[in-house]
């Protein structure tokens, strides 16, 4: 595999390492709305769009909207589209450059223009023949070089060679992360729970440190020994204040058990920050690197979500989940259009967000282990592109980025499908698996299908449901009285893709992870954003210091708090009362 290298960095200053705001201006462009494909599609949509009954009766439109990759078929023919709404996206597409932009991302281009960085999570999962460079080096060999240390690390601890301090193998890992630290590696975790790769996790345990509250810390530990428990501390910089304050709390918990000398041997690190880590009391060599052009988000495919699924599933595990990413982002750069599974679901959430005004989308797996897909989702989508700026720093004048939420299967429709039938509309993915990884059949006992096809009815009832809807006439016809049909009554023309996939695998759940992440991708490259940084998440961080200093100043001597809105400081004075504990403010 080799990415197109031909593009050129002519307006990004030499130096990689300055990395201040507006460093890398981009080239004056239009907005892409102002484009002649976008006003096309505006027109179209004008024009008016038949109603999903109408359209899912054409039979030729219905085969038409659909592509297949391996093992996973998009059927996307429950949006309201028409095949000539399909032309004018990819249209636009062209018009945007979408494929171009990929190739440049692959090829080493810093399109993370605000930061100066390159984004190349492709390269987390290259075969050791790609090619892939940053300024002019090459970035495969450095990445094979940490997944052949975390293989070699990760099979000494699994196979009881690595003792903790008291002489006792590791049988259970905490990794400490936040954000994109640790979303991405949970989700792959409860994605194999279940089915053959779960085997190799036999008589091991895997948990997440993310939140600071406390609570967190007990729920994570509670059912951990010191002397079996290694903790991964995942923080590039070794600064993040919600990580870092769970590490040192985690190595109060181990030194208090098993002594000072026991940290090297129960805690290593996934960083870029050697020094650190080494202070902190981590042996530097067990500490497994990543790169300034990874970013949090699209991070699981390194270090920071290989090494504690190593630890817990075993490296091969992990290497056919790279390989099923790797053969999306493969299919992604070659496939034509019409069967490019990322670009037309991409282009599908441009239409629906765009130019539908649905400003929300719903994942829904009906598979019980892809329970964390949604939460992950939800950062690499709106992490990525919840902004409000080009660019070139202009205004958006389109609404653009949605807010992503899902639960499994069914229980989301016992949680909030009231909703999708009869209130907002929100455009949902439905993604279901042909086998089950824990097949149960009791069609012998009495009962009429297998757990899994129950699970699956809905999965394939759902989509019509929302589709065609129910009207007053069918109610009418079925003797519903007539002062509950308004409230019986369901619009339909609710849109939604299916995604159908063999089977949950380490390949599959890999295809999944990076199908999703270039969905992403393809939005941002239309709506021409930078889906690659994150200033959105700092004010709040910044103003959290002012507060931890005021609770310091507070708790240690009695410090009046001050400086504050009247609002805020109401409230933390009731927080740092202590003159009543029990008292209900």
């Amino acid at each position: 595999f080799r990415p197109d290298t031909r593009q050129t960095d002519s307006y990004l200053p030499a130096d990689p390492k300055t990395t201040h705001q507006g460093t890398y201006p981009t080239p004056p462009m239009p907005l892409i709305d102002s484009s002649n494909a976008w006003k096309a599609l505006k027109a179209h949509k004008t024009s008016g769009i038949p109603h999903l009954k109408q359209l899912m009766e054409d039979n030729k439109r219905v085969d038409a909207l659909n592509a297949t990759f391996e093992g996973i078929y998009l059927d996307y023919s429950r949006n309201c589209v028409t095949e000539k709404t399909m032309e004018l996206l990819f249209d636009l597409a062209d018009e945007a450059n979408v494929i171009g932009k990929f190739k440049e991302m692959a090829a080493g281009k810093k399109i993370n223009t605000t930061e100066g960085r390159a984004v190349m999570h492709m390269a987390l999962r290259s075969a050791p023949t790609d090619k892939f460079e940053v300024d002019g080096k090459d970035v495969v060999g450095p990445v094979h070089a940490v997944l052949k240390k975390i293989k070699a690390f990760s099979d000494k601890v699994r196979s009881g060679e690595w003792k903790g301090a008291t002489g006792k193998a590791i049988t259970s890992v905490v990794a400490i992360g936040i954000g994109g630290s640790y979303l991405g590696a949970e989700f792959v975790a409860e994605a194999l729970s279940t089915g053959p790769a779960a085997k190799n996790a036999s008589g091991r345990t895997l948990e997440f440190l993310a939140n600071v509250d406390p609570v967190a810390v007990e729920r994570a530990l509670r059912k951990l020994d010191p002397e079996t428990t290694m903790a991964i501390v995942i923080s590039k910089t070794f600064t993040t204040a919600e990580t870092m304050l769970n590490a040192r709390t985690v190595r109060k918990w181990i030194v208090e058990a098993l002594g000072e000398k026991a940290v090297p041997l129960h805690m290593i690190a996934c960083s870029a920050s050697p020094d650190k880590v080494k202070d902190f009391g981590i042996n530097p060599d067990n500490m497994f690197a990543f790169w300034n052009w990874v970013g949090g988000r699209y991070s699981v495919s390194s270090a920071v979500g290989i090494m504690p699924l190593s630890l817990h599933y075993g490296f091969e595990t992990m290497a056919e989940f790279l390989k099923g990413a790797r053969s999306i982002d493969r299919h992604l750069l070659s496939a034509p259009p019409r069967e490019n599974l990322p670009l037309l679901m991409g282009l599908l959430g441009v239409w629906n967000s765009s130019f539908c005004g649905h400003a929300t989308r719903a994942i829904a797996c009906y598979a019980q282990g892809m329970l964390k897909l949604a939460p992950h989702i939800q950062q690499v989508d709106m992490e990525s592109n919840g902004k409000r700026v080009a660019l070139n720093g202009e205004e958006l004048t389109f609404p653009a980025g949605e807010v992503n939420f899902g639960e499994p299967g069914t229980n989301g429709q016992h949680s909030f499908y009231q909703l999708f039938h009869q209130g907002r509309v929100v455009p949902v993915d439905f993604v279901g698996f042909i086998k089950s990884n824990y097949p149960i059949d009791n069609t012998k006992s009495g009962e009429t299908v297998s757990n899994h096809d129950e699970l699956m009815s809905n999965f394939f009832a759902q989509p019509d449901a929302l589709a065609y809807g129910k009207g007053p006439e069918e109610l009418k016809k079925e003797g519903v009285a007539e002062e509950l049909i308004p409230h019986k009554t369901f619009p339909g023309n609710r849109p939604s893709n299916c995604l159908l996939v063999d089977a949950c695998t380490p390949y599959t759940v890999g295809q999944v992870l990076a199908l999703y992440e270039h969905r992403t991708g393809v939005q941002g490259f239309v709506w021409g954003i930078n889906s690659f940084d994150q200033f959105g998440v700092e004010l709040g961080k910044v103003l959290g210091k002012k507060v931890r200093a005021q609770l310091a100043k507070t708790r240690g001597g009695g410090a009046k708090i001050e400086g504050f809105n009247s609002s805020t400081t109401r409230m933390l004075q009731m927080f740092t009362s202590v003159s009543n504990p029990e008292s209900k403010l």
